[in-house]
């Protein structure tokens, strides 16, 4: 309770913070910057990088300040120190935002946000590529909305990083060549930089789609675990009745609901509760998931590999009028 409210304090103050730092946004004055980090001596550099990540976390224009970071250092240290202040920020604004708001979206999460969650966290680091290479997306609040998602830590610092840098030392570079540069030449490096982003997206985007379209798996291994544990979990076999007592048999447990059968059974599950599916493979689990997804089912995971996977591991099987092991080996 009290971790709680600590967070939601956090919160508030950060969201006030904020939301003085961007009411009084016009009063920033790159001149100033530049004349206070360059009387600064041989503590600029540093300086200068706390200003870019406290500016980064309070999102304010991280454009103007790489350009400032061009005329004082150059267009090799400036790229550094650039970097270095861009990195750190991000780091700040996704770990506030972890920490502050991840638990409580993925508990509220419907099944379409939580399809998209995972469609982002399954990428990893190369959602992180692309969304650092396209300007299009708003640096400082994409920051906060990774933080919301389950990408790792680390791949999301080291795609960061090296993802960021053709902008850095393109803006650095720009900074380097006039204070003037300022002005109107910022338009100019956008512009190019979302032309090759964008050819870059076009290989990129139809495997993201094809992700978020698929719905997320699980192995036979988890399956084995949760059942053991005595999770409250549903397995749902929706293959043919003639397959569940054939054969083959099922896993002890399972509930038989034909995929064909499922859309007027609805009614007799219950939402909130995890379900799992299985069928011989994953092709009709698939399409059962993405039928509970519409219907708003926020925990439908399919088995991957299905009752193929699970029998290929010598697991045991229930058949039809018996509780006999069925073995891989026996098949």
């Amino acid at each position: 309770m009290k971790a709680t409210a600590l967070r939601w304090l956090l919160g508030v103050a950060l969201l006030s913070l904020v939301g003085a730092t961007l009411a009084f946004r016009d009063r920033f004055d790159a001149t100033a910057l530049l004349a206070w980090v360059e009387n600064a001596g041989a503590a600029g550099p540093a300086i200068f990088i706390v200003i870019y990540a406290a500016a980064t976390v309070l999102l304010l224009p991280g454009a103007v300040i790489t350009l400032a970071g061009g005329a004082l250092f150059g267009p090799v240290w400036g790229t550094l120190w650039n970097l270095s202040g861009a990195a750190l920020g991000a780091l700040l604004a996704f770990l506030i935002a972890r920490h502050l708001g991840a638990d409580w979206v993925a508990r509220r999460a419907g099944p379409r946000l939580r399809n998209l969650n995972e469609g982002v966290s399954a990428e990893g680091w190369r959602f992180v590529a692309f969304v650092r290479l396209v300007p299009l997306f708003p640096f400082n609040l994409l920051n906060y909305a990774l933080g919301l998602t389950r990408i790792p830590l680390l791949a999301y610092v080291l795609a960061s990083a090296i993802f960021m840098l053709p902008g850095a030392l393109a803006y650095t570079w720009l900074g380097y060549t006039g204070r003037d540069a300022l002005a109107g030449g910022a338009d100019m490096v956008r512009n190019v930089l979302i032309a090759l982003a964008l050819l870059s997206a076009l290989s990129f985007l139809p495997r993201l789609i094809r992700r978020l379209r698929t719905p997320p798996m699980l192995t036979v291994e988890t399956l084995k675990t949760e059942l053991e544990s005595g999770e409250r979990v549903l397995l749902l076999d929706v293959r043919p009745a003639t397959d569940f007592n054939g054969e083959w048999g099922h896993i002890a447990g399972a509930r038989s609901i034909p995929l064909e059968e499922l859309p007027a059974r609805l009614d007799n599950l219950e939402p909130d509760r995890p379900i799992r599916l299985v069928c011989r493979t994953d092709r009709r689990s698939t399409q059962a998931a993405v039928m509970l997804a519409k219907a708003g089912f926020a925990d439908a995971r399919v088995i991957q590999g299905g009752m193929t996977a699970w029998r290929t591991r010598g697991w045991p099987m229930v058949h039809a009028g018996t509780r006999s092991r069925d073995r891989a080996s026996s098949a």
